[in-house]
């Protein structure tokens, strides 16, 4: 019995035995199948899936001013990761120890022992390292030129390994001008401005090439597969540089001074509605305002444009009956206060019985609500018939997105009452964008010929221009020619006699209109204001149109005459001092007596000698491979001006003392040093000093000091301005 059950333990102990024996077999004739006989198959499979196409992206076109002046550009960075695989023995260990001072005694993160070390791991043939990112920062292209000169690096990507992986990164050298109408693109194709509405040209065709999946990121492979990226188109704007500057200068002081929520001005030509210049400045903390949004265009600017509406108010009268004159008069009563239309009006002053002309000077509700109840209140369907005429009701088709659709109310609407036709004549119950209103205005200065606003004249490749935009008319005749002499001489009368009397100049004729429309929030109208001015100049013969919208002043100032319209007149002086024709019959008048050179420490070169030679003043120019210069007197008694270079020292901190903010940005932040800024003008102070090693990141604090405020220079004979 006992012989039976060892018989059986053993037989099955050899069984089992065999069976193990059978499967070990099994698995060395798989093993052994696969890696000779499927071997090649399975190899081609794993370098199939190691290697991808992947997209190249193409570099995005620029956007430029309307003297080509680079507004928005792709800059190239990069970086720095390396094949140790095709570096030979000899050369890596006779270069080693140089490369690794080098890495970091650049990047500044490790110590030449932990590149030593990073290096020599990579290149140890038993890793079968093919890729590694050296450091993650991104150099410019100057960076990028030294390191490919260093030992390994220079014997090229073949020999050497190195590898410089290309980023776009979007660029504005004149910082934040501008910098909401230039707008932005993000990750998910969404955005404004120019860089979202244009992004199907300025993109351009991204291409594709060979990567190949490596630990540590992915290396491309040159094979000659590669299909190559078509960089994007240029997008030239109608925007003037200077006019652009003095419009966010003007506009942000106001701000400031007015402890206001939010501003725009849009500065329009009269003849092609080509837009010179947008400004966009909300307030994101106390005292800072930024462009944060295009109230310009956009839904949170369109507002109840208040008293500049009551321009469209009388053209409609005039237009409904041509025998109004504006010597007719009007009773407005002696209180200040009079129901019309079911609806009482007020005027800030009671002024009894004016003439129509005086009614749109003094900007009296009463006057316009009464004209128009007159005129109108029998059939108000013809007074909003008259605002569609205008154009009033449609939006502009703007070149870029998000324009507004204005809100006209008409008789057929449910919120329609018998207040309606008085309230809107005065500019409540209706929505107009700041651009809507102006192009109105300037079709006024235009001879009746209503333009769509444009803001970009061409897409470029290089000099080759792909698309040409030509100024669009929206309307040949908004109203008769008697109409329109009667409303131009109305506005006339408002700077000359009106409510915007304190922006009279005698050199030049402003005519427009003030608007201050109270603010409805949460149902109800409010004690927080909009003030507006619109207008053109010079009017006697229109070159540009403006509006200015400052949104609830909070110091005590609440009226367009004393908010928006000073903005006015400080951008138009300056459009008209740059306007060499418009200033001939002013210095032909004026009489000639000692003046004064604006005073000028330091800019670029071919920006001076433009302003001496429109000065009269003699200067004696630096090499003309200088760029940047400060200016001397050439002697003590002389007032001609000497210009001598201003060193730039590559990788070093430079001097920007004595430039405008703008220059001094754009000099550091081409250096990757970061810029704060503390008052207006020319930089008086920098924190960190001239010559130092420019690290990126580091943060410049520029002291500014107003140019009216600084000592005066040379004096020169020259007619006053």
């Amino acid at each position: 019995m006992k012989g039976n059950v060892k018989k059986s333990i053993v037989t099955r102990i050899r069984l089992a035995f065999l069976g193990v024996c059978l499967f070990s077999a099994a698995i060395v004739w798989r093993i052994a199948h696969i890696q000779f006989q499927e071997g090649a198959r399975w190899s081609a499979l794993e370098q199939e899936r190691r290697i991808v196409y992947q997209p190249v992206f193409a570099t995005r076109g620029n956007i430029y001013s309307d003297n080509e002046s680079i507004m928005a550009t792709s800059l190239p960075f990069y970086r720095v990761a390396w094949d140790p695989s095709v570096v030979n023995e000899a050369l890596f260990n006779q270069k080693v120890d140089s490369l690794a001072g080098l890495l970091a005694g650049f990047f500044g993160d490790r110590s030449k022992q932990e590149y030593y070390r990073k290096l020599k791991n990579a290149h140890d043939p038993k890793r079968g390292v093919r890729y590694i990112r050296l450091n993650s920062r991104q150099i410019n292209f100057q960076e990028k030129k030294e390191l490919a000169d260093w030992p390994i690096f220079r014997e090229g990507k073949n020999q050497g390994g190195v590898i410089f992986e290309k980023i776009d990164k979007r660029f504005r050298p004149f910082g934040g001008l501008a910098q909401r109408t230039i707008g932005f693109l993000n990750e998910d194709k969404n955005g404004a401005g120019l860089e979202f509405t244009f992004n199907r040209h300025l993109a351009g065709r991204d291409g594709e090439a060979l990567f190949e999946r490596l630990p540590g990121g992915n290396k491309p492979i040159y094979d000659g597969t590669e299909v190559k990226p078509q960089p994007g188109y240029d997008v030239k704007t109608t925007l003037d540089i200077n006019l652009q500057d003095m419009a966010e200068n003007a506009l942000y002081k106001s701000l400031v001074e007015n402890n206001a929520q939010y501003g725009t001005v849009i500065l329009m030509e009269v003849k092609t509605g080509a837009i010179k210049a947008v400004a966009n400045l909300g307030k994101v903390a106390e005292g800072v305002y930024r462009e944060n949004y295009n109230y310009a265009i956009a839904d949170q600017g369109r507002t109840e444009p208040g008293s500049t509406f009551k321009l469209a108010s009388m053209m409609a009268a005039f237009e409904e009956d041509p025998d109004l004159q504006l010597t007719d008069t009007i009773n407005t009563g002696r209180t200040g206060s009079l129901k019309i239309g079911g609806a009482v009006k007020t005027d800030s002053h009671p002024y009894g019985r004016i003439t129509l002309q005086q009614v749109f000077e003094k900007s009296s509700n009463i006057g316009v609500a009464k004209l128009t109840d007159r005129v109108f209140s029998k059939n108000p369907e013809k007074y909003t018939d008259y605002l569609k005429r205008f154009g009033l009701d449609k939006p502009l088709g703007f070149q870029m997105a998000g324009e507004a659709r204005p809100y006209i109310k008409d008789p057929n609407d449910r919120s329609w009452s018998r207040t309606s036709l008085t309230t809107m004549s005065i500019g409540y119950e209706l929505k107009l964008a700041p651009l809507q209103t102006l192009a109105f205005y300037n079709a006024v200065a235009n001879g009746g010929v209503k333009m769509q606003p444009m803001i970009v004249s061409e897409i470029k490749q290089a000099d080759n221009v792909i698309e040409h935009f030509e100024p669009v008319v929206l309307n040949p005749k908004i109203c008769s020619e008697e109409t329109l002499q009667k409303v131009r001489t109305m506005m006339e009368g408002v700077v000359e006699h009106g409510t915007a009397r304190g922006i009279r100049t005698s050199d030049y004729l402003i005519a427009g209109k003030t608007g201050t429309a109270w603010k409805f929030k949460n149902g109800a109208y409010t004690r927080t204001y909009s003030t507006s001015f619109c207008g053109y100049f010079p009017a006697d013969n229109p070159k540009y149109s403006c509006i200015v919208v400052v949104d609830s002043p909070k110091n005590g100032r609440i009226y367009g005459a004393d908010v928006a319209a000073p903005v006015f007149r400080e951008l138009a002086d300056k459009a008209m001092a740059r306007d060499a024709a418009s200033q001939r019959p002013l210095l032909a008048r004026a009489p000639v007596h000692k003046s004064v050179v604006p005073l000028v420490k330091a800019g670029l070169q071919d920006e001076l000698t433009m302003m001496f030679d429109q000065l009269g003043v003699q200067h004696e120019g630096a090499s003309s491979t200088d760029d940047w210069v400060r200016t001397a007197r050439a002697d003590s008694e002389s007032a001609d001006v000497r210009l001598r270079p201003m060193p730039l020292r590559p990788g070093r901190v430079p001097n920007v003392e004595g430039l405008t903010l703008r220059d001094a940005l754009f000099l550091l932040e081409n250096r990757g040093l970061r810029v704060r800024s503390n008052g207006s003008g020319r930089v008086i102070s920098q924190s960190v000093a001239a010559g130092t090693p420019a690290r990126r990141g580091t943060t410049v604090v520029l002291q500014l000091e107003p140019i009216g405020t600084q000592s005066r220079p040379l004096a020169v004979q020259t007619a006053a301005p």
